[in-house]
C-alpha cells in the first residue's frame, strides 16, 4: 500500500510536474513571441528614429552618465571629411579658435553639470550650424543643426512678407487716396472699410464714422440688386444717380464678390455723361459738316454694314437713297458698281475686293487710285477707327490730274521759254542759293553750267561775275535785294562792263520769298539812245535858236510894218488930200495886207513868248456871252461875204468864270476864222458854250471838208496849213495859238473830224484858275 501510494504519489508529481512544464514552456514561447515583437517594434522605432534624425543635414552626440564613450548619429559631413566621427568632438578642426574654446567649454559643462546651452555657429566650409546641448533621460545630448537653408527661406519668407505687407499698405493708401468711393462689406453685407472718399460722400467724419453709423450711399433698391449678384457668384455692374457730398452724382458702380465678403467701388461718370452728350453733338455737327463736302464719305461698321453717308457719295456713284438707308454691306455695294461698271476693270475681281476689305484689319490709312472705265480717276482712302470699322473717303481727282498735266506742260513750255530768251534769267530762294536760270545768263557772264548747276549760293555767283564787272557797291545792292527778309523792294541798275557792253539789270520779289534777276543786253539799244540823245540835242539847240531868231525877225519886221500901217491910215485921211479911186483902192489893199501880216507876227511873238516860258495871263472874271459876241464880230464880214449861216448857242444865265478875257477872245476868234475860212459857200458854223460843275466848255463846228486822220494829230503844229479843197490860206498858227493859250488855262483841246462833213474843236477852261499862272 505504501508503494502504491507512493507510486501514486511519484506518478502525481510526475504528472504534475510535467502539466506544469507544458505549462510553462507555452507561456514562455508567449513571451517569446511577445519579445520579438518588441524588438521589432523597437527596431522599427528606431528605424524611423534614425531616418527623422537623418531627413535634416544634423549630427547627434549623446554620453551617458560616467562613460566617456560618445554615440555619433547623422551627417558628420556637414563638419568634417574624415571617416572616424568622432572628428565631429574636435571643435578645433572645423571652427575658428575661439567659437571651438567656446564650444568645449559648453560641452564640458553639460556633462559636468547638465548646463544646456544653444550656439549659432559658422564652419571653416561656410556652413551656418545651431549647436544645442541638454541632459536627455540621464545622457548628455549635443545636436548640431545645418540652419543655412533654413535661414535663406526664412529670408525669402520674410522678405516675401514684407513685400507683401508693403504692397498692401500701398494699395491701400492708393485706395485711401482715391476721390471715388471704395467699400468693402462682411458676408451679412455690413460695411467693414470705406476710403476717405465715401465719407466724404456721405457727410460723415471720417471712415471710422462712416463704419460704426453704417452710413450707406447708395438706395435700398441697387444694394439689393448688389447683394442678389453677389449670392449668385456674379459682379454688379450699373450706373445709378446718388447723392454725393449733398449733391446729385451719376455714378458707375461696380461690386464684385470676395471670400469673406464683397467690395466695391463708385466712379463718378457725371462729367462722363455731359462728355458724352457733348460728343453726341459734335458727332451730329460733324455728320451735318460732312453732308456739305464735295468729298463722297461713307462709314461701314466693324459688320461691314454702311453707318453713315453724305450726299456727295450718294450723288458721287448714283444710289438710291432707299437701298443706302437700309444699312447695305460694303460688298453688296462694290457688287451693284461692279454690275454698272463703275469700278476698275480688275482681272481677279474677288482678289481685288479681298484686298480692299483688308482695311478693316488694318491699323493705318491707305490711299488706292481707282481708273473707273468712264475715264474718270478716283481717289479713294480707307481709314480703319478703333471700333473695326472703315471710313471710305471718294474724291474725283480727274479735272485735279487734269491741271497737274497741265501745270507740267506749262512748266516745261516756261523752261523752253526761258532758256530761248535773250535775257538772263536767274532765281534765288530766300535761303540765297540759285534756284533756276537759263543759258542766256550763262552767257552773258560767261558761268560754267556745272557749277551752277550745284545751286551755289549768290555770293559764289557774284564772285565769279566780278571778273567782267568790279562794281562791289551795284554786288551789294543785288546781295541785299536777294537775301533781305523785310522790306523787299524792286531794284533796277544798269550796268557798264569792262568790254563796253552795257546790261540792265532788275531785281522782282516772288510771292514764295524768292527773287527774280534779269539781265537785259542793251548796249545796242544804249547806243541808239546817245546817238538820239546828241541829234536831240543838236535839235533843241537848233529850236532855240530858231525862235530867238523868229522873235528877233518879228520884233524887227513889227516896226516898219506899224510905220506902214501909220502912214497909210495917213493917207486916207481927207486932210492929207483926196485919193481917186483907183489909190483909194490900192490904199485898201494896203492896209488889209499890213492888218493881216500884223497879226501874223503878233501870233508869232505870243508863241515865242510862250515857248520861252514868259507868257503871263491876267485872269479876272470873264463874261462869257459877252466874249462870245466879241469874237464873233471880227468875223461877220466874212460870214456875210460868203453866204455862211452862224449860230451862237448858250444859257441865258451862262455866267462868267476867271480866265484872261484877252486870250479867250483870241482862241474863239482863231477857232471860228479857221470854221469860216474851211467852210464852203453856203455853209454853216456854231459856236456853242456849255457850262458844268467843274469846268466852261467851248465848242466851234463848221461843214467844211474835214481832216484826214493823218493830219489830225499835226493840225496843232506851229506852221501847219492844208486847204483840203477849201479857198482857206493861212499860216498856219491859229490852231497852235488855241492850243497853247488853253493849255496855259489849265485846259485842254480836242479835235474831231469826219472827211466830208466837217470838223468840231472841244476847248475845256477850269472853273476854278489860280491867279498869276505862269505859262509852262
Amino acid at each position: 500500500m505504501m508503494a502504491l501510494a507512493l507510486t501514486l504519489g511519484v506518478l502525481f508529481f510526475a504528472v504534475t510536474t510535467a502539466i506544469l512544464l507544458v505549462r510553462t514552456r507555452v507561456r514562455t514561447a508567449k513571451n517569446e513571441a511577445a519579445l520579438r515583437d518588441q524588438i521589432g517594434s523597437l527596431r522599427a522605432e528606431s528605424d524611423r528614429f534614425n531616418a527623422l534624425i537623418r531627413s535634416e543635414p544634423q549630427i547627434l552626440v549623446s554620453w551617458a552618465a560616467a562613460d566617456n564613450e560618445p554615440d555619433i548619429i547623422g551627417d558628420t559631413a556637414l563638419v568634417t571629411t574624415a571617416a572616424a566621427p568622432q572628428r565631429v568632438l574636435a571643435f578645433g578642426s572645423w571652427l575658428e579658435p575661439d567659437k571651438a574654446q567656446a564650444m568645449e567649454r559648453a560641452v564640458d559643462a553639460l556633462r559636468a553639470g547638465g548646463e544646456s546651452f544653444t550656439m549659432q555657429l559658422m564652419t571653416l566650409a561656410g556652413n551656418a550650424l545651431e549647436a544645442d546641448g541638454r541632459v536627455i533621460g540621464g545622457r548628455a545630448v549635443l545636436r548640431l543643426r545645418d540652419v543655412s537653408g533654413i535661414k535663406g527661406e526664412l529670408a525669402e519668407l520674410n522678405a516675401r512678407h514684407e513685400k507683401f505687407t508693403g504692397e498692401m499698405e500701398t494699395l491701400r493708401a492708393l485706395i485711401d487716396a482715391l476721390p471715388t468711393p471704395v467699400w468693402a462689406r462682411d458676408l451679412a453685407g455690413a460695411l467693414v472699410y470705406v476710403n476717405p472718399a465715401y465719407a466724404h460722400a456721405v457727410d460723415a467724419k471720417d471712415p471710422a464714422d462712416a463704419i460704426a453709423r453704417g452710413v450707406e450711399m447708395l438706395s435700398r433698391t441697387p444694394r439689393d440688386e448688389a447683394s442678389r449678384s453677389r449670392a449668385a457668384g456674379k459682379a454688379y455692374l450699373a450706373r445709378l444717380p446718388a447723392i454725393v457730398a449733398g449733391g446729385r452724382r451719376a455714378l458707375d458702380i461696380l461690386d464684385v464678390p470676395t471670400r469673406k465678403g464683397s467690395a466695391g467701388i463708385g466712379i463718378d461718370a457725371t462729367e462722363l455723361e455731359a462728355m458724352q452728350g457733348k460728343l453726341k453733338h459734335l458727332l451730329d455737327a460733324h455728320r451735318r459738316t460732312l453732308d456739305q463736302l464735295p468729298t463722297g464719305v461713307a462709314t461701314f461698321g466693324a459688320d461691314h454694314k454702311l453707318t453713315f453717308y453724305n450726299s456727295a457719295f450718294r450723288s458721287l456713284w448714283e444710289f438710291d437713297t432707299a437701298l443706302l438707308d437700309q444699312a447695305p454691306t460694303d460688298s453688296a455695294l462694290l457688287d451693284q458698281l461692279r454690275a454698272k461698271r463703275k469700278l476698275p476693270e480688275e482681272q481677279d475681281f474677288r482678289q481685288w475686293k479681298a484686298a480692299l476689305h483688308e482695311a478693316y484689319r488694318a491699323t493705318e490709312t491707305k490711299e488706292h487710285l481707282w481708273h473707273l472705265p468712264d475715264g474718270r480717276t478716283m481717289r479713294v482712302v480707307t481709314t480703319p477707327d478703333p471700333q473695326g470699322g472703315v471710313t471710305y473717303l471718294f474724291e474725283d481727282t480727274t479735272e485735279r490730274l487734269e491741271l497737274m498735266r497741265r501745270y507740267g506742260a506749262l512748266n516745261r513750255v516756261q523752261g523752253e521759254t526761258l532758256d530761248n530768251l535773250a535775257e538772263g534769267v536767274a532765281v534765288f530762294g530766300s535761303d540765297g542759293r540759285l534756284r533756276l536760270h537759263n543759258s542766256a545768263f550763262e552767257r552773258m557772264w560767261k558761268l560754267e553750267p556745272a557749277a551752277l548747276a550745284e545751286q551755289p549760293h549768290i555770293e559764289t555767283v557774284i564772285a565769279d561775275c566780278r571778273r567782267l564787272h568790279g562794281d562791289d557797291a551795284l554786288w551789294q545792292k543785288l546781295r541785299g535785294a536777294a537775301t533781305a527778309i523785310d522790306n523787299r523792294e524792286a531794284l533796277v541798275e544798269r550796268i557798264e562792263r569792262r568790254e563796253g557792253s552795257v546790261m540792265d539789270l532788275r531785281t522782282m520779289p516772288l510771292p514764295d520769298g524768292a527773287t527774280l534777276v534779269t539781265f537785259q543786253d542793251v548796249t545796242d539799244t544804249v547806243n541808239i539812245e546817245r546817238a538820239l540823245i546828241e541829234r536831240n540835242d543838236a535839235l533843241q539847240a537848233a529850236d532855240v535858236l530858231k525862235v530867238d531868231f523868229v522873235q528877233h525877225v518879228s520884233y524887227e519886221l513889227r516896226s516898219p510894218l506899224t510905220n506902214i500901217i501909220g502912214f497909210a491910215h495917213f493917207l486916207g485921211e481927207p486932210s492929207v488930200g483926196a485919193l481917186n479911186d483907183k489909190q483909194s483902192e490900192y490904199l485898201g489893199y494896203i492896209t488889209s495886207s499890213t492888218n493881216a501880216l500884223l497879226a501874223i507876227i503878233n501870233d508869232i511873238l505870243d508863241l515865242a513868248t510862250i515857248d520861252a516860258g514868259a507868257m503871263t495871263l491876267t485872269l479876272g472874271e470873264v463874261d462869257i456871252r459877252k466874249t462870245m459876241n466879241a469874237a464873233a464880230e471880227g468875223i461877220r464880214d466874212r460870214l456875210v461875204k460868203d453866204d455862211i449861216s452862224f449860230e451862237i448857242e448858250a444859257v441865258p444865265d451862262v455866267g462868267s468864270f476867271v480866265a484872261d478875257e484877252r486870250r479867250v477872245r483870241q482862241v474863239l476868234f482863231n477857232l471860228l476864222a479857221n470854221a469860216v475860212g474851211f467852210s464852203p459857200a453856203g455853209g454853216a458854223v456854231r459856236l456853242i458854250c456849255d457850262r458844268r460843275d467843274d469846268a466852261v466848255v467851248f465848242t466851234v463846228s463848221d461843214t467844211g471838208p474835214g481832216i484826214p486822220p493823218e493830219m489830225a494829230d499835226r493840225v496843232f503844229d506851229y506852221f501847219e496849213t492844208h486847204s483840203h479843197g477849201s479857198r482857206h490860206r493861212g499860216a498856219g498858227l491859229g490852231l497852235s495859238i488855241v492850243r497853247s493859250f488853253v493849255e496855259l488855262h489849265g485846259g485842254k483841246v480836242t479835235l474831231e473830224s469826219v472827211v466830208g462833213q466837217g470838223t468840231t474843236v472841244v476847248c475845256t477852261f477850269p472853273i476854278k484858275h489860280q491867279s498869276g499862272r505862269a505859262a509852262a
